[in-house]
């Protein structure tokens, strides 16, 4: 089919569909996108869920129709243009204890890749990554695209709790769990951050279209910045 499209997501919401396939250049058309809806829909707009190919637009039913909601989108596309300087994303850096004690997979990764433990660390955290959608978890930040030498399935069988701080790679996405959840993506270190606060006036420390940077610390240096040390073996037997 045709893209883009507007396909109707209930009563209050339209999917605004821009692309099949995931690629960071659809990043500068997806942000100008929520800039012009915010725009164009005012205090009618409830909020804007984006994702790697999508958009999600709630408004307020009680001010505007299906119909009316619908026309104001396809105005907006009709007349779209990439937005380079808003997707050009704010720079954050994640420091990251990378070992198998709070990494279970970094052996399992290793295996796989025939890294040594130095040679997969150097890999995942050589890279910046685009934070592409939020979801699962307030706060959880989808972001890619991991090596493809990195790249392994999830977990046949997810944990019933993974620790808040865990970075972890599944497919070809990296993320970092921002609070204790289930989860069943690949454990291969821990950030000291807290990356999801109610109280913040930004609740999320990472955003969609921000540029995200790895760095390895030590034990020490993650003790330092308050990090957790606790094995993922043990933060599971406390809560059992």
């Amino acid at each position: 089919m045709r893209l883009p499209r507007l396909e109707n997501a209930g009563v209050d919401a339209w999917l605004v569909r821009l692309f099949d396939s995931i690629d960071e250049a659809n990043m500068p058309w997806l942000m100008a996108l929520c800039r012009r809806c915010e725009d164009a829909f005012g205090t009618a707009l409830v909020d804007l869920v984006p994702s790697y190919t999508t958009l999600l637009v709630h408004y307020d039913a009680a001010r505007l129709s299906a119909d009316e909601a619908r026309s104001c989108l396809a105005s907006i596309l009709a007349d779209l243009h990439p937005d380079e300087d808003a997707a050009a994303g704010a720079i954050k850096e994640l420091p990251v204890w990378y070992d198998k004690s709070v990494g279970p997979e970094l052996e399992r990764l290793m295996a796989a890749t025939g890294l040594d433990r130095q040679a997969l660390v150097e890999l995942h955290a050589g890279h910046e990554y685009r934070v592409f959608a939020l979801g699962f978890a307030p706060g959880f930040a989808f972001m890619g695209s991991l090596d493809e030498r990195l790249a392994m399935p999830r977990l046949d069988t997810p944990r019933q709790r993974v620790p808040a701080g865990s970075v972890a790679v599944a497919g070809r996405q990296t993320s970092a769990y921002p609070r204790q959840s289930p989860g069943g993506w690949n454990l291969i270190g821990r950030t000291p951050l807290t990356l999801f606060d109610q109280h913040r006036e930004e609740q999320s420390y990472l955003q969609v279209g921000d540029r995200v940077r790895f760095k390895p610390v030590d034990r020490a240096e993650f003790e330092r910045l308050g990090g957790d040390t606790r094995p993922v073996a043990a933060t599971q037997e406390a809560r059992s």
